[in-house]
C-alpha cells in the first residue's frame, strides 16, 4: 500500500475500510503470507512495547514475575480439565510432530498454545509443597494461536496474536479473589492512562465466562461504530485446575489443600481499539505516551538563501526537545514538500508537529500543531522543551476526556424492549438493561438482535426492589420475565 496515497475511505461512511487503511497506512501492521496472521510492524510493535513497560511497572512491584512456558502442549494435558478442553477444542491447531516421529509411532498429538493454563498448572504442581511456597505469581508475554475461520481484522481478529497471560496460585480464596479485581484495576490504568481508551468494568455472565472459570471479570470499551471491544479479562478459576493437575500444598496444620488459581490476560487487540477510537479521516492519532515519535520538526523555506538559517534553527529546536525527554524526529528531507510531510505525519499519528520557517527564525519562535485537534499555537524557541512537554501532556489528557465524553453519549439506560432494540439494532452503543439472567434468554436475544451481554456491572442493582426502581418495567428486555439484575448489552467485535 503506497505511502503516497492518503486515507481514501471516510470513517463515518465506511468504518471497516477506513480502519484497515488507517492501520496499514499508519504503518502499524499488515497482512502476511500466512493466512489469518498479521505482521506487526515497528510502529505498531513500539505501542505494544509501551504496553509491556507500563503493565510490567504495575505487576512486578505487586509481586508478579515474568516467565516463559512451551509453545506446544500435549493433548493429554489439554484434556485434563474437561470444561476448559471443551471450550477451546474448536479453536485448537494441532501438530503430531516430525515425519520421523509419526512413522515410528512416537509421542502424542500436540496443541499449539491457545492459552497456557494446562502447561503451567502441570509445571507448578511440581513446585509447590507447602503453604510457605505460595503464592506463585507468574506472567508470560508470548503469542497464542487460535484457529479463527472468520475474516482477518488486523489487531482485532487474527489466528496468531500477541498477549500477556498471568497465572497465579494462592493458599486462600480471599487473597485470590482480591487479586482478580486488583489486576482488572491495573488493566484499566493501561487502557485509560496510557491508551486514552475509557472502559467499563464488570463480571461476565455464566455463558460468557472463560472456559473452566468460576467467574470472569472484564473491561469493555465502546468503539465509534457502536460495537463493544473487550480490552482485558481477569478470571478466578477456583480449585478445578488444581484438582485436575494436583496443585496441592500442606497448610500450617499439615493438612493437604488445593491451591486457588487465577488467570488474566490482555492482547494487541487494544491497539486496534486505540486506532478505531482516536483515528480520523487523516489516519491514526496516537496518544503521546505510546508514540515512538512524539514530535516532528519540519523546517520550511522557499529560497536556498533561507535554508541554512532555517535548518540550523530546526536542529537547535530538535535538540532542545530531545533534552526535555521528548522523542523527536527532524525531517530535513529535500525531496518531499512540507505539505506532503504534514499529511504523512498526520497519517502516522505523530502527536505534535513543530514548524519553523523564515519568519519564525526572525522571531525566534516555533509553530506547534496538534495532531488530535489541528490547533496551532506559537512557542518561543528558547522554551520549546518546556512548552512542548506541557502541550503533549495536555494532548494526552484531552484525548482521554473526549473519549470519556463519547462513551457517555453512547451509553443508554433502557427499561423497555422498544428502547433496547433501538439502541442495539441501530448500533448506538451500550444498552444498560434489566435482565432475567437466563442463558436461554441470553442466547435467543443475541440470535435475534446480534447483541450479547458484555458484562454485569459492579455495584449495579441486584434486588427486585432496586431493579424496579432503576427500570420502571421491572421486566427483562429479552423475554419479559421478572428481571434479576442489569447488564450491558451491545454488538461486539
Amino acid at each position: 500500500m503506497s505511502e503516497e496515497e492518503g486515507i481514501t475511505a471516510k470513517k463515518a461512511d465506511n468504518f471497516s475500510d477506513w480502519y484497515v487503511q488507517a492501520v496499514r497506512k499508519g504503518d502499524l501492521a499488515d497482512y502476511s503470507a500466512v493466512k489469518g496472521c498479521m505482521v506487526v510492524k515497528p510502529n505498531g510493535y513500539y505501542v505494544w512495547e509501551r504496553v509491556q513497560e507500563f503493565l510490567n511497572a504495575l505487576i512486578k512491584p505487586d509481586g508478579v514475575r515474568n516467565a516463559y512456558f512451551p509453545l506446544l502442549i500435549p493433548e493429554s494435558l489439554l484434556r485434563k480439565e474437561a470444561d476448559h478442553f471443551a471450550g477451546f477444542t474448536p479453536e485448537v491447531a494441532w501438530t503430531s510432530g516430525s515425519d520421523k516421529g509419526e512413522k515410528e509411532g512416537e509421542g502424542e498429538r500436540l496443541a499449539i498454545r491457545p492459552t497456557s493454563e494446562t502447561i503451567i498448572c502441570s509445571e507448578v504442581a511440581g513446585w509447590v509443597r507447602s503453604h510457605r511456597g505460595l503464592p506463585v505469581r507468574l506472567n508470560q508475554w508470548c503469542s497464542v494461536l487460535r484457529w479463527e475461520t472468520k475474516t482477518t481484522r488486523l489487531f482485532l481478529r487474527t489466528r496468531e496474536f500477541l498477549w500477556q497471560e498471568g497465572h497465579t496460585f494462592w493458599a486462600g480464596k480471599p487473597e485470590a479473589e482480591a487479586e482478580v479485581l486488583r489486576i482488572l484495576g491495573f488493566y484499566k490504568m493501561v487502557a485509560e492512562d496510557l491508551l486514552c481508551v475509557p472502559v467499563v468494568l464488570g463480571q461476565k455472565s455464566e455463558s460468557e465466562k472463560f472456559a473452566g472459570a468460576e467467574y470472569t471479570t472484564c473491561m469493555e470499551a465502546m468503539m465509534p461504530d457502536g460495537r463493544a471491544l473487550q480490552f482485558g479479562t481477569s478470571h478466578h478459576l477456583g480449585q478445578g485446575f488444581s484438582r485436575a493437575f494436583g496443585v496441592k500444598f500442606l497448610d500450617p496444620d499439615n493438612k493437604e489443600k488445593l491451591a486457588y488459581y487465577n488467570t488474566w490476560g490482555s492482547s494487541t487487540r487494544m491497539i486496534g481499539g486505540l486506532v478505531m477510537l482516536h483515528g480520523d479521516d487523516r489516519g491514526i492519532a496516537l496518544p503521546p505516551k505510546v508514540a515512538e515519535t512524539q514530535a516532528v520538526v519540519i523546517p520550511i523555506y522557499f529560497k536556498d538563501s533561507q535554508k541554512e538559517a532555517v535548518v540550523s534553527a530546526a536542529m537547535k529546536v530538535a535538540a532542545r526537545l530531545s533534552d526535555a525527554g521528548i522523542r523527536v524526529q527532524l525531517d530535513g528531507r529535500t525531496d518531499k514538500t512540507p505539505g506532503w510531510k504534514f499529511n504523512n505525519y498526520e497519517m502516522l499519528g505523530v502527536p505534535l508537529r513543530v514548524e519553523i520557517g523564515p519568519r519564525d527564525v526572525e522571531k525566534d519562535q516555533t509553530v506547534l500543531v496538534r495532531r488530535d485537534t489541528g490547533e496551532k499555537s506559537f512557542a518561543p524557541a528558547a522554551s520549546i522543551g518546556t512548552d512542548a512537554s506541557a502541550l503533549l501532556d495536555r494532548i494526552q489528557s484531552d484525548m482521554l476526556a473526549r473519549a470519556r465524553e463519547r462513551l457517555s453519549r453512547m451509553t443508554f439506560t433502557v427499561s423497555t424492549k422498544k428502547e433496547f432494540l433501538d439502541v442495539v439494532e441501530n448500533q448506538k452503543g451500550f444498552a444498560i438493561a434489566p435482565w432475567c439472567g437466563s442463558p436461554e434468554c441470553e442466547k435467543e436475544t443475541q440470535e435475534k438482535t446480534g447483541a450479547s451481554t458484555r458484562m454485569i456491572p459492579f455495584g449495579k442493582p441486584a434486588s427486585s426492589a432496586e431493579i424496579a426502581a432503576a427500570a420502571p418495567s421491572g421486566t427483562c428486555v429479552g423475554c419479559g420475565l421478572p428481571a434479576k439484575t442489569v447488564a450491558y448489552f451491545s454488538r461486539a467485535y
